[in-house]
């Protein structure tokens, strides 16, 4: 429609299913750049995706006609189904159901696009479980912690 402007950003963060250690570093990098032609083709602009063996940070320019629901359940599908057509793992690959999607301002792009570049040295110090409890408490987003993540019985 003529005359619509917008700017919208957003993290989405999702977590392999019972947030196995499972992405290995030889070709994460090549999963990672499935994720973010998956987010173009739906019109939305990847600006990085990144993350460590056990989950995924995904920051985009949303296109104000796609769902983020709609979104995650496309690239959640189709990336598994590519680390599955291609073998990656011995074992059936799936990502844990949910993810976590949190809004930036245009002033917070760089300080978020470093955030998740550097992932691994983040993750130094800070476990999954730790960095998503905290950022949904910094946002303020109610939740019930036996909740948060499927874990293996």
């Amino acid at each position: 429609m003529a005359n619509t402007y917008h700017q919208v950003y957003i993290q989405a963060v999702f977590a392999v299913k019972y947030r196995a250690a499972v992405l290995d570093k030889e070709w994460r990098a090549n999963v990672f750049s499935v994720i973010g032609n998956l987010i173009n083709e739906t019109g939305c602009k990847t600006i990085i995706v990144n993350g460590v063996e056990d989950h995924v940070h995904c920051f985009f320019g949303l296109k104000p006609t796609v769902s983020i629901s709609e979104l995650m359940k496309v690239v959640k599908a189709k990336s598994s189904k590519y680390i599955n057509d291609n073998r990656l793992l011995l074992n059936r690959f799936e990502w844990q159901e949910g993810y976590g999607a949190f809004s930036y301002s245009h002033t917070q792009v760089g300080t978020i696009f470093n955030y998740i570049k550097n992932q691994e040295k983040h993750h130094a110090k800070a476990t999954f479980h730790e960095e998503y409890q905290a950022t949904l408490e910094d946002f303020a987003v109610p939740f019930e912690e036996k909740y948060l993540f499927e874990e293996l019985k």
